[in-house]
């Protein structure tokens, strides 16, 4: 018994330990975002004083030289390579996690998911190269000029896949077995066992990985930078040349200057502000769905 009490009281200490290990973890992270968004308001803000909001958004076009600042073509840029990006990578994410899960064999299973993990780990300047001396030929015959919101959109489902694949299937593995076993007992079918409840218990899980995902494809910049063509326009169709958000910070920060590098770095406050936008949405879906969970 005293044995006993003696490891409990050591268990004790060491919880301890690891929860300040992790507050001070958080508590830096959360420092680190807070700097971040500071240094982002401390060097937009000549531009924030100086021109009116509205002009980001009504000013003829993007000629910072001559005083025209419009944000809007390229918002429009970012934001329709994402959703594009994204409703092709969803559901090809969560057939491979299904197919992993649930219908795979062990060693075809392993192997497919060390191939998505192989796929996650490519830098994106690879991806971007490898899309610029292939996708881009490729859609240029199909119409030109091929550098387009269509070469990335696929570039980017391609880099966000991995991140959608695997945490979904992370989720299926944390369904409780007897979920599922309780759900054979009843008859239902393999189909019927994901769909209703295999699906349903990893919701937050799932959710949480396209929100990690649409995150990465808002801010993706090398790979989009070399297939997207960098025209800044609202695209009328998938082959339009567009430039991101993020691909305009690094293409024009190296010379810019005044109230040009100023407007640049609002560029970077509407893409933190994009990506807060996702993080009280994912919140607020996880919420849901727990919520959701319990009424059922």
């Amino acid at each position: 018994m005293i044995w006993s009490k003696r490891n409990i009281l050591s268990l004790s200490v060491t919880d301890k330990l690891v929860l300040w290990v992790l507050r001070f973890g958080a508590v830096i992270a959360a420092l680190v975002m807070l700097l971040i968004l500071i240094f982002l308001l401390t060097e937009s803000w000549p531009a924030l004083i100086q021109i009116t909001p509205t002009r980001f958004l009504a000013d003829a076009s993007w000629h910072p030289l001559e005083g025209a600042y419009n944000l809007t073509p390229m918002l429009s840029g970012t934001l329709l390579a994402s959703m594009g990006a994204l409703l092709l990578a969803i559901p090809l994410g969560l057939a491979s996690a299904l197919f992993i899960a649930f219908y795979a064999s062990a060693r075809l299973a392993t192997s497919y998911r060390r191939l998505i993990e192989l796929l996650a780990g490519i830098p994106s300047v690879v991806f971007g190269f490898w899309g610029l001396t292939t996708l881009v030929p490729l859609i240029t015959q199909l119409h030109p000029p091929g550098a387009s919101l269509l070469a990335a959109i696929l570039i980017l489902s391609l880099m966000i896949l991995p991140t959608i694949a695997l945490t979904a299937y992370s989720a299926l593995q944390a369904v409780p077995d007897e979920f599922l076993h309780g759900a054979k007992a009843l008859g239902l079918s393999r189909w019927g066992m994901i769909y209703g409840v295999a699906l349903p218990a990893a919701r937050i899980g799932i959710v949480s990985g396209i929100m990690l995902a649409a995150g990465r494809a808002i801010g993706e910049t090398m790979a989009v930078l070399m297939v997207a063509g960098n025209v800044v326009q609202h695209p009328a169709s998938l082959f339009d040349p567009i430039r991101t958000l993020a691909a305009n910070i690094a293409l024009e920060m190296a010379y810019a200057m005044g109230d040009h590098r100023a407007v640049l770095f609002v560029t970077g406050l509407l893409l933190m502000l994009l990506v807060i936008i996702l993080a009280v949405a994912a919140d607020w879906l996880r919420k849901t769905s727990y919520d959701w969970s319990a009424s059922s």
